[in-house]
């Protein structure tokens, strides 16, 4: 018995010896690996030209991932092929050529973020366009990520406000909300985004404005706007210009985005606007047609609704135990002879929460903004509202649209009794009201003053052409004359 023990005893000993020196060379071999290995697999390029290559080689290549060309031009794996890899190009590639080496890098696309990205204007692969030097940043996170999950976000309750009376009293917009802004050409759809910027002075919001396809002389004026009201201390500029590859293009929202989830994530409220996705959608139809990916309705491919619905999901109002900040987006987009059952359109009215309809028959009247009260919603209404603004708006919406009816009505030349006279004449005044000059935001006090007034049939006697004097001399009463008002009033 004792034999057999020293036996069994010196059988253990021996197996211990060959388990630790099996741990001890599994801990060398893991010392000597390095702590962030290089991706070394590489391809050749096949062909290149119009923004995309084609690559072959690169067998463990991910979808998305970053691939690196001669002289640091990047790109993005799109297309996983049988042999073959689709590549969207992320920089001018006029020396890249047939047989060219390309390698993998083991990375997503990626873009700095932090406070250093405030009063700066740059481009999707993150280089400064504004001559202030080097970008400063803390971090950098991939542009595609996952949107919050439903339990992390807490229901749309707070304002966001515009400073546009027809905005913040008919079509309120809340924090976290997706409210798209769409209309013909050259008829405000940036104006609207350019005022409701202005107006988040002193609100601790801040602004990301993303560009797509602009052109170089707009860009520059609307920079020049919110450089001249103080905005760009609290904003972000991302531009995709048009004369650069579609791959930027393509990227260029995802990555504003992302710029806006890492504020958002640190408790803050974040206005995020995207101008415009209808150059976006083309700048994707583009790359799917070069890649051969099969074409679907008006040639876009089938799953650009995905895109966007990705997109759009990331705006968010978070609850207080995940932050409790905010990403309210401002897609803009363009209708073409105001055409609204368009394919994008009809897709991006389906993912937002309410959208902002311009009119050209009112640009043209030059009623500015040139809203379609009747066309335009907010589905997440009233409960953004302040307290005043629905106490005063309350019935204002439906009044308007049985005013434009009867004046509709009325230009048939058929008699009419005196009420109906007296509903037309009050519904000119509220429209006259209604209109706003461009970079004039209105603070609330001085909406909620003008708007009670007119609803309340105080501007009846004043002539239509003369209502801007006379809402400017109610303003001026109530915030000269009323501070204790207009501050309860803000407070809600």
């Amino acid at each position: 018995m004792t034999r057999k023990n020293e036996e069994d005893r010196s059988l253990i000993s021996v197996l211990r010896g060959a388990v630790d020196g099996a741990e001890e060379a599994v801990q060398r071999a893991l010392r000597q690996v390095p702590a962030e290995p290089r991706v070394r697999e590489g391809g050749t390029v096949l062909s290149i030209g119009n923004g995309i290559a084609i690559v072959s080689g690169l067998p463990g290549v991910g979808a998305e991932e970053l691939v690196e060309f001669p002289g640091g031009v990047t790109g993005v794996a799109f297309n996983l092929d049988p042999g073959r890899v689709g590549v969207i190009m992320l920089d001018e590639a006029e020396h890249i050529a047939s047989g060219d080496p390309v390698r993998r890098t083991g990375r997503e696309v990626d873009i700095p973020v932090g406070e250093g990205l405030l009063g700066r204007v740059i481009d999707t692969a993150a280089r400064p366009l504004d001559g202030f030097g080097p970008l400063r940043y803390e971090e950098r996170w991939p542009i595609e990520r996952e949107a919050p999950p439903i339990m992390a976000r807490s229901p749309v309750t707070e304002p966001l406000q515009t400073g546009l009376k027809v905005v913040d009293a008919l079509i309120p917009v809340g924090k976290g909300q997706r409210e798209l802004i769409l209309g013909d050409r050259q008829i405000g759809k940036t104006a609207i985004a350019l005022d409701a910027m202005i107006n988040q002075a002193g609100r601790d919001v801040i602004c990301v404005y993303c560009s797509i396809g602009q052109q170089g002389a707009d860009l520059a004026r609307f920079i020049g706007q919110l450089e001249a009201h103080g905005a760009m201390a609290y904003s972000v500029v991302l531009v995709a210009s048009g004369d650069g590859p579609p791959g930027l293009r393509f990227v260029a929202p995802f990555a504003a985005t992302t710029i806006g989830e890492y504020f958002m994530e640190r408790g803050e409220d974040v206005l995020v606007i995207y101008d415009d996705l209808t150059r976006h959608a083309r700048a994707y139809r583009e790359i799917s047609l070069l890649l051969e990916r099969p074409p679907g309705r008006e040639a876009y491919p089938g799953d650009i609704f995905y895109l966007h619905s990705r997109l759009l999901e990331r705006s968010t109002h978070l609850r207080e135990k995940s932050g409790g900040g905010s990403l309210t987006a401002l897609p803009i987009i363009e209708t073409q002879a105001q055409n609204i059952s368009a394919y994008i359109p009809t897709n991006l009215i389906s993912i937002t929460d309410g959208q902002i309809y311009l009119s050209p028959e009112l640009f043209r009247r030059n009623h500015r903004p040139a809203v379609d009260v009747g066309r335009s919603v907010s589905r997440v209404g009233g409960k953004t509202q302040l307290p005043a603004y629905q106490a005063v708006t309350g019935d204002l919406r439906l009044s308007y649209a049985q005013f434009e009816e009867l004046e509709m009505f009325s230009r048939f030349g058929t008699r009419l009794d005196e009420k109906t006279r007296d509903t037309i004449e009050r519904g000119r005044r509220v429209r006259k009201v209604l209109t706003q000059p461009e970079l004039q935001p209105r603070t609330i006090p001085e909406q909620i003053a003008v708007l009670l007034a007119v609803t309340e049939g105080l501007l009846d006697a004043v002539e239509v052409e003369d209502i801007p004097a006379a809402e400017a001399r109610v303003r001026e009463a109530v915030t000269g004359a009323l501070p204790e008002i207009c501050r309860r009033i803000e407070d809600g």
